[in-house]
């Protein structure tokens, strides 16, 4: 097939989704308006209410959907409640003569107050300037609707979906995604799994690396998330009665903390840096080509005074490629305002370090575990130590010239007229490696919004222009995916 036939029917699904934009923004309205934040348990028939809805949306496209009930989830108080149900499905039936893709998306939210700094009703999306805001706009329910929308534009054009279209969307993502592990690895298993017979894998959970450039991310950091428990006095104190006589648990946590990593970002902890795979020359020449300004970075984005390093290529490969160890904060301590003057009689510290690939959680957890047991045994101090990794995920790394790739490239030149850049992100999405690994498959992770959208943070927004003309990236890719390789 050559370019000319091939542009036709994606200028009529174009043409669609133009014409239909309006309908679009009133559809993420309707599901930013769903309070699905999955970490607060009292929010649990919301987010379940977000699956339910989506799934409306989709049987009315044709899909044949169903939801699969990964069980409960025990919270810290002992309370089990219902995990949300895991939404699996697909377009039409399986044709043995097209390459078959399935996308995975979220459809929980962080929390989300107007007392954090909102200017806007988080839960009421709201237009200003060209910008969406409300909680879920960019993460991650207008990319999942994007997916939604391209369904919409085939099914309504008669423009002939030229690959098997499936999808899993879930509502725990930003509660560590309780129960999609196992729901994506018995997919996987078995002929009549939804898995069974994937080619390809595709994710729209990240962002561009730029405001302007689009984006396509080919690697992923690991996770080791701790906490560090100290136990002192069997009640909290009051620091004129009791200080100076007492072994503080907050001085011995502020000791140990202190000695994870200094104030130029290096890791303390030793051995972690022993896996760290090299940087390459060819590695670095990438680096160097992509679309990225170190000062907008640091003034825009970031609106610091100054970053820890000065050259494109450090600070790339410093957010990215190398580990870092980040401190988080401090349970028990008295952080309202006004003047405490109460000692903790217990705190938990908590940080994490993002791990690369070579590195592995198991590893890591003996390290940081041993090294900071040695630490504290030199603070000669009689309270307890208890140190827990409460969240352990292995980096991911992708081919970024293979055929899902490819595709994606050609999509995002089709529509926006320029090459991405091929880019590693420093979060992680754990899921991303479970599909790899369950299927043996090409994991892409297609990218909708803007660097500044702001997800996890007051006023998440999403730019109507990249809602919309994503959602046509998200048509012309599957248009070619059945392409790859013709040319």
């Amino acid at each position: 097939m050559s370019d000319n036939d091939a542009s036709q029917p994606l200028k009529q699904l174009f043409n669609y989704i133009d014409s239909h934009s309006d309908d679009f923004v009133a559809n993420l309205a309707e599901l930013v308006a769903i309070k699905s934040v999955s970490g607060e348990p009292e929010a649990r028939d919301e987010t379940i209410r977000a699956v339910h809805w989506m799934q409306k949306q989709l049987d009315a496209e044709g899909c044949t959907t169903r939801l699969v009930d990964p069980g409960l989830q025990t919270l810290p108080d002992g309370t089990r409640i219902p995990l949300p149900p895991v939404l699996l499905g697909q377009l039409g039936r399986t044709d043995p003569h097209k390459k078959t893709v399935c996308v995975y998306g979220h459809l929980d939210v962080q929390p989300a107050h107007m007392s954090d700094g909102w200017h806007t009703d988080p839960f009421t999306l709201t237009e200003k300037e060209g910008k969406l805001y409300g909680r879920g706009a960019t993460d991650d329910k207008g990319p999942v609707l994007g997916w939604l929308h391209a369904i919409q534009a085939y099914n309504n054009t008669g423009v002939e979906l030229p690959v098997n279209f499936k999808f899993i969307f879930e509502g725990m993502e930003e509660s560590d995604s309780v129960g999609l592990d196992d729901v994506v690895i018995a997919e996987a298993k078995g002929a009549d799994g939804l898995l069974a017979d994937v080619d390809y894998i595709c994710i729209s959970d990240s962002n561009w690396l730029g405001a302007t450039k689009p984006t396509l991310t080919y690697g992923l950091r690991g996770v080791a998330y701790f906490y560090v428990d100290i136990e002192g006095a069997a009640k909290d104190l009051h620091s004129g009665a009791y200080g100076g006589g007492v072994h503080e648990a907050m001085t011995d946590l502020v000791a140990l903390m202190n000695r994870l990593v200094d104030t130029r970002g290096r890791i303390l902890v030793p051995g972690v840096m022993d896996d760290v795979l090299p940087l390459t020359p060819d590695e670095e020449a990438l680096y160097r080509t992509i679309d990225f300004n170190s000062d907008e970075f640091r003034d825009i984005e970031v609106g610091a005074r100054r970053l820890i390093h000065d050259d494109k290529v450090d600070t790339l490969t410093h957010i990215w490629r190398y580990p870092c160890l980040s401190l988080h904060g401090i349970e028990g301590a008295h952080s309202t305002p006004g003047a405490k003057t109460v000692i903790p009689g217990r705190v938990v510290g908590k940080f994490s370090l993002r791990l690369v690939p070579n590195q592995d959680p198991n590893t890591i957890e003996r390290l940081v575990t041993d090294y900071l047991n040695q630490e504290f045994n030199k603070l000669d101090s009689p309270n307890k130590l208890k140190i827990t990794m409460v969240t352990g995920a292995k980096p991911w790394l992708a081919d970024p010239n293979d055929h899902n790739f490819s595709a994606g490239r050609v999509a995002i030149k089709t529509v926006f007229g320029v090459d991405p850049d091929l880019a590693r992100d420093g979060g992680s999405i754990p899921i991303t490696l479970t599909f790899q690994s369950a299927t043996g498959k090409s994991v892409l992770l297609l990218n909708m919004g803007a660097s500044d959208d702001g997800p996890h943070s007051q006023n998440e927004k999403i730019n109507k222009w990249n809602y919309i003309e994503g959602t046509k990236v998200f048509a012309a890719y599957l248009y070619e995916l059945s392409r790859v390789g013709e040319n």
